[in-house]
């Protein structure tokens, strides 16, 4: 190495021992899609900050390559899984959302979504084993020491990580199941009366029935999360030696970093340890490859429209891709489509077909009328950065209740991916296009986006960086974590209040009737006297 060259890394060693800025050791949980996007960019973030930074990668996997360069290290680990498994599961739960539901009764989705819940926890699990039970990584570990665990906790198990190594613990996440591990775990209020249960396509502006339906909801949800935590109570227990349970686990997290804002959210209450920072990963526009842009530019004033169904959609079947590309074909605007299937038959003139694009760079460029998107977490924050209208064809998970919020914030218009007919998208385009508030709407939401003190990259960092300086972010945690379920509803002193004013009733009765049969008496006596 020339000498030159070791200038920089020993001048950020310097700065890190001169003003504490306390460049830490920092071990990432790993995880999958779109959830490992967000990770990134603050990772790189952080190792820019001069943090050393060490990635959990199982030796199955679908995002994440152990060669692929990147300034952070791999930590490896084996699994009784393929890549292939990883991949077959995630299209059955492809074709059951975009095609098997609406040939199902609502019994028959509840009984099939549990399944594929079920047999995706069987596999959590795997991975869970492929660590906790791999005695070289675990002592590389114990000898790493880490100062914090950052995780998306999609994939559990990292709770026991960090209650090994004895180290504070950092969430990232959009949201949990209709909230169930932020409200249930974390303990965020969420009175149902206002705030909608994630997944419920609810707003916060709930009529008697929608409240009901809410309530509902959240009970369902929570039942059937508790129901199925009882397999990592039961992990959980086994490996620490002593009853536990995993919302009592994910409990000792210090921070939660929630992926939304309040560009996204509706308003609700929310605890000290809960950041919202959401848009992590959003930036400013780069130029376009050549020829996409000159494709881009001779659209004139018409501009164009962008179209993509995120990465994990690669394929539909061919009516479908046919209706979509003859709605495109009756649109002004020039259309860039994210497809890697086969050539639609009815694609026109105006419509370009990609096995990738730079959706990011293609929302920032200022011909872009409209966003078509699937409703992705990731892509709707780059469309609100970029303030451009949306068209939803949510697909599932949270997509269909993302696009909800977008909808009723006036920014999108949705579709449904099974149901549409051509006509039907070119409505929803001509709309979000021509009717200038869906365009009004969508900036609004752009200018709240950026009118932050911090970005929130900046802000996930400042909060990590946070809890290594101080060992931990205890103090922002409520005092709730410590009470039993009855203590939280007050349903002992309701109790106690109750039984006191029983006391009281019942002496004042026995007072009272004591009174009445000593007056009765004195009333005989004195008849029986005259």
């Amino acid at each position: 190495m020339r000498p030159h060259s070791r200038i920089l890394p020993c001048l950020i060693s310097g700065l890190c021992l001169l003003q504490n800025i306390n460049c830490g050791n920092i071990l990432v949980w790993y995880t999958e899609g779109s959830h490992w996007i967000n990770l990134k960019p603050v990772l790189d973030t952080l190792v820019d900050r001069g943090h050393h930074v060490t990635v959990l990668l199982p030796n199955a996997s679908i995002f994440m390559d152990l060669n692929e360069t990147t300034s952070y290290n791999y930590e490896n680990f084996n699994v009784s899984l393929s890549t292939s498994d990883l991949k077959n599961a995630m299209e059955r739960f492809f074709r059951f959302s975009m095609y098997e539901m609406d040939h199902m009764n609502s019994i028959e989705i509840f009984f099939k979504f549990f399944e594929i819940i079920s047999k995706h926890l069987d596999m959590v699990l795997v991975y869970c084993d492929g660590l906790l039970h791999s005695e070289p990584v675990l002592d590389r570990l114990r000898k790493g020491k880490y100062d914090v665990i950052f995780v998306d906790p999609v994939y559990p198990c990292s709770e026991l990580i960090a209650e090994m190594l004895d180290i504070p613990l950092v969430y990232t996440l959009r949201i949990s199941m209709a909230n169930a591990m932020e409200r249930l775990c974390g303990q965020t209020p969420a009175p149902p009366s206002y705030v909608p249960g994630a997944m419920s396509k609810l707003t916060d502006n709930m009529t008697f029935s929608d409240r009901i339906k809410n309530f509902l909801f959240y009970m369902s949800q929570d039942a059937m999360s508790l129901y199925m935590w009882r397999r990592f109570d039961k992990y959980y227990s086994d490996y620490l030696g002593r009853p536990t349970t995993f919302c009592e686990m994910m409990g000792k997290a210090d921070i939660w970093l929630i992926r939304t804002y309040w560009d996204f959210e509706y308003p609700r209450p929310f605890l000290p340890n809960f950041k919202y920072v959401g848009g992590i990963h959003c930036r400013p526009a780069k130029p376009l490859p050549k020829d996409m842009e000159e494709f881009v530019e001779s659209s004139g004033d018409d501009g164009v429209v962008v179209f993509t169904l995120g990465s994990m959609i690669k394929n539909m079947t061919k009516e479908r891709a046919n209706t979509i590309a003859s709605a495109l074909g009756q649109i002004p605007q020039k259309v860039l489509w994210r497809y890697s299937g086969e050539k639609p038959e009815t694609l026109a003139p105006n419509t370009r077909l990609y096995d990738w694009m730079p959706q990011n760079d293609l929302l920032g460029h200022p011909k872009t009328k409209a966003f078509i998107t699937h409703g992705g977490t990731n892509g709707i924050y780059e469309a609100i950065y970029h303030g451009v209208p949306m068209v939803g064809i949510p697909m599932f998970g949270d997509q269909s209740d993302n696009m909800v919020h977008m909808k009723s914030k006036g920014a999108a218009v949705i579709m449904d991916f099974n149901s549409m007919e051509t006509k039907d998208l070119v409505d929803g385009l001509k709309a979000v296009i021509n009717d200038p508030s869906y365009k009004e709407n969508a900036m609004r939401l752009s200018r709240i986006h950026h009118d932050r003190p911090v970005h929130p990259r900046d802000e996930a960092v400042f909060w990590i960086e946070f809890v290594m300086r101080h060992k931990g972010a205890k103090h922002l945690r409520v005092q709730a974590h410590n009470l039993t379920w009855y203590q939280y509803h007050s349903l002992d002193v309701f109790a106690f209040l109750l039984a006191i004013i029983a006391l009281v009733l019942f002496i004042f009765y026995k007072i009272l009737k004591s009174c009445v049969v000593r007056c009765c008496f004195r009333s005989r006596s004195k008849k029986k006297k005259e």
